[in-house]
């Protein structure tokens, strides 16, 4: 979907000549806190910021077909040798047509009977057919080349977008700005596969109308500048065309990701039972329908734009055509051109101005897809900018110890830190909870401590390593996690677990040992395929698994990785487990934690996160979190034995209070053998 233009920017109404203030619609307003608009983040572009004629966009055509030919060139060098061969043969084949046009003319307008004048029209004309033929068959080649090179390099670009996005840090994945660039940038994609099919069109073009100019330069040298002049206005009207489009595709692009949301509440499984319960359908559905009314709205605005642009470049090219004719019929009356060759004129003129209608065409649409292309190439740039740090100090390979030292860390666009002067240790093979209310900084340090967040201030030491020096890629190979928001991949069951460490070939074995341990086994038996189930039922043969069997899934993936060496022998340090029981049942729950305290039998260290203090009562040691800063910290008999009372003893009494009851009495009866019972 294209749309608008953000007209709250400045630089965009520069831009455009035409943005108008336009009311927040109350959909935008309900759902999401205001217009969902990029800003003027396009107007970066030099050829978008500002008043653009069509010799600024022509002067950087050369610099748009070296960049399509490199993308080319990568994507399949044998199919663009083929298609710029063909079209170069083409163009010529034109120009041959002309002139041999041009001597069938002389020849049916000479003088001689009717058998004479055929006998030296035919050669001329046999040409003009077998070189008619012969393009045909360019054409075809052509096209075939070209069907090869878009989807190749459609396949390139967008493999080099997603690897930019993932080797990006997580906080750049967090970064609004960052996200508008990843949405433009996804656009960016699209258009590269067409900007090698608009760069064949330009060039195909190109040497049609220099085949045309070349003509008629030969056969009036002012006829070539009145070919010029027909086709100008409709390259003014192209370029400004483009630049509303472009301005408009790039500051909706939001918009439309927020309508496809609201779609995706509608059609997916996830979302389909509270939708119908709670009646919520028709609700979502209309403002889904307000959203897209904006669109179309948007739609029309750039549709009547368009259509009066069109038509003041119209008439002016209809002017000089005028003028054309006008003058060769002048050059004809006065006898300084041979009828013949006017007839040729005609014929060239008609030629060269459809081919440059066609290069006007063509260039604005390569113009606009290079600007998203540009998107992309900028989101690389900055991918590289924000791109985790290949390299660094090694990490032990075994760790006795990690500390914690005056940690700090402030999310970006906030004032207040999330963590603040945290110092703890974790010794190897121990179980260590972390414990407080929501929002006390619990998650966040588990970031640090995973190398997803790099701190502020302060650093975390393996064995005296600093990790914010050491090899990132290390660091993730020796830590696991297993978050309460855990992946559930819509893949087969088999791939779920692969998941877990998919660098290295497992063989069924391991994969059966992890199931076993995290009670799997027992939902792969009742499961229509096994291992080669589709777990959810967005495609065919899928289906759904409960919550408690999810966990299942994430517990045994995550046995699978700490049981598994990677590529370089390194095995994981550090646990990781975030509410881990949250949709397990009681008795799965005490089986759950009894697995994770076994975790340590493998030599790791468990940083375990639960608002179930039950659990946090066999940690080895227990951090108690508030606010960011570090309150308390000891064993669950040290922090329960504390005077004055301790937050984590309030906290563990208030939640025991909810699982006591009143004891009824008891009755007392006396049976068979005289003996009294309860």
């Amino acid at each position: 979907m294209t749309g608008g233009e953000h007209t709250s920017d400045e630089a965009a109404t520069t831009a455009t000549g035409e943005a108008e203030n336009e009311a927040v619609s109350e959909s935008e307003e309900l759902l999401f806190g205001g217009p969902m608009r990029y800003s003027a983040g396009w107007a970066k572009h030099e050829l978008a910021s500002g008043e653009v004629s069509f010799l600024s966009v022509a002067r950087q055509l050369p610099g748009l077909l070296r960049l399509a030919g490199r993308m080319a060139w990568l994507a399949d060098r044998r199919a663009m040798v083929v298609l710029v061969g063909a079209e170069l043969l083409r163009g010529a084949a034109a120009g041959v047509v002309l002139l041999a046009t041009s001597r069938a003319l002389r020849a049916l307008l000479g003088h001689g009977d009717v058998g004479q004048v055929l006998r030296a029209a035919i050669p001329a004309i046999v040409v003009a057919g077998a070189v008619a033929a012969l393009s045909a068959v360019l054409a075809a080649a052509s096209e075939w080349a070209s069907g090869r090179l878009e989807p190749a390099v459609f396949r390139g670009a967008t493999s080099s977008f997603l690897e930019a996005v993932v080797r990006s840090e997580q906080e750049a994945i967090e970064d609004p700005e960052f996200l508008a660039q990843v949405d433009a940038a996804r656009w960016g994609a699209l258009s590269i596969q067409r900007l090698v099919g608009q760069a064949t069109a330009v060039l195909s073009a190109s040497f049609s109308l220099a085949s045309a100019a070349g003509v008629l330069t030969v056969l009036h040298p002012v006829l070539l500048p009145m070919l010029l002049l027909i086709c100008a206005p409709r390259g003014w009207g192209a370029v400004r065309t483009a630049r509303r489009r472009y301005a408009s595709t790039r500051a909706w692009l939001q918009h439309s990701r927020a309508s496809t949301a609201l779609a995706d509440m509608l059609i997916h499984p996830w979302s389909a039972a509270e939708l119908r319960v709670h009646a919520a359908g028709a609700f979502i559905l209309h403002h889904y329908e307000q959203m897209s009314l904006a669109a179309e709205q948007e739609q029309a605005r750039l549709a009547g734009a368009k259509a009066r642009t069109d038509l003041a470049a119209a008439a002016l090219s209809g002017l000089a055509s005028a003028g054309a004719f006008v003058l060769l019929g002048w050059l004809v009356v006065s006898g300084s051109m041979a009828l013949a060759v006017a007839g040729t004129a005609v014929v060239a003129i008609r030629s060269g101005a459809a081919s440059i209608s066609g290069l006007v065409t063509q260039i604005n649409q390569l113009y606009e897809q290079a600007l998203f292309v540009r998107d992309l190439a900028d989101l690389q740039c900055e991918g590289e900018r924000r791109a985790i740090p290949a390299g660094g100090v090694p990490l032990p390979e075994r760790v006795g110890e990690i500390r914690v030292e005056n940690l700090s860390y402030t999310y970006t666009g906030r004032d207040e830190p999330a963590l603040d002067d945290v110092s703890l240790v974790l010794p190897r093979g121990e179980v260590v909870a972390l414990v407080g209310a929501n929002g006390s900084g619990k998650s966040t340090l588990a970031h640090l401590l995973a190398g997803v967040y790099q701190p502020t201030r302060g650093r975390i030491l393996w064995d005296g390593t600093d990790a914010g020096a050491a090899d990132r890629d290390q660091l993730f190979a020796s830590v696991c996690l297993l978050a309460q928001n855990f992946q559930r991949y819509t893949l087969t069951l088999r791939a779920n677990l692969l998941l877990g460490r998919p660098e290295v070939h497992l063989e069924q074995h391991q994969l059966d040992a992890s199931a076993r341990h995290a009670g799997l086994d027992e939902v792969i038996a009742e499961l229509p395929r096994g291992w080669s189930t589709m777990l959810g039922k967005s495609f065919e043969r899928g289906v759904s698994l409960s919550g408690g069997q999810w966990q299942r899934v994430a517990e045994a993936r995550t046995h699978l990785r700490l049981t598994t060496p990677g590529p370089d022998g390194r095995m994981p340090q550090l646990v990781i487990v975030d509410e881990p029981t949250s949709a397990l049942d009681p008795n799965a729950e005490v089986a759950a934690f009894g697995r994770i305290r076994a975790l340590t039998e493998l030599g790791v260290t468990v940083v375990l996160i639960t608002h179930r203090l039950a659990a946090t009562a066999k940690a080895d040691r227990i951090y108690v979190l508030d606010r960011g800063k570090l309150i308390e910290h000891g064993t669950h008999q040290d922090l329960m034995s504390s005077q004055p009372d301790t937050t984590y003893r309030q906290m563990y009494l208030l939640q025991a209070e909810q699982y006591q009851t009143d004891v009824p009495h008891q009755s007392t009866r006396t049976n068979a053998a005289g003996v009294t019972t309860s």
